[in-house]
């Protein structure tokens, strides 16, 4: 079984970093998961705080809160905007103002 350093829930993180209208599906397609998965995944980084999410029509729209800590007790002094800028060089202000 192949493994890796980053969890699903941090590539999902990196992919609304990314592209803050991606949707489900495409979120599911590039992690190789089902669509249901990412589903459960983006609730859950709903439902901690670290992404807003906000209706725009039939589609969703997410915004990483990039100020957030990280939740491991061994980064908590890191932010969520430190992690996302070090791992995809998005940068999330250009995102949050669009």
């Amino acid at each position: 079984m192949a493994w890796g350093f980053l969890t699903n829930h941090a590539q999902a993180l990196l992919c609304i970093a990314d592209d803050p209208g991606i949707r489900l599906r495409e979120i599911a397609t590039t992690l190789g998961i089902t669509e249901r998965a990412a589903f459960g995944i983006v609730t859950d980084l709903v439902e901690a705080g670290y992404v807003v999410k906000d209706k725009n029509g039939r589609r969703n729209r997410y915004n990483v809160q990039s100020d957030k800590p990280l939740p491991e007790a061994l980064l908590r002094q890191r932010t969520v905007g430190e992690l996302v800028h070090l791992l995809a060089h998005t940068d999330l202000e250009t995102h949050d103002q669009a």
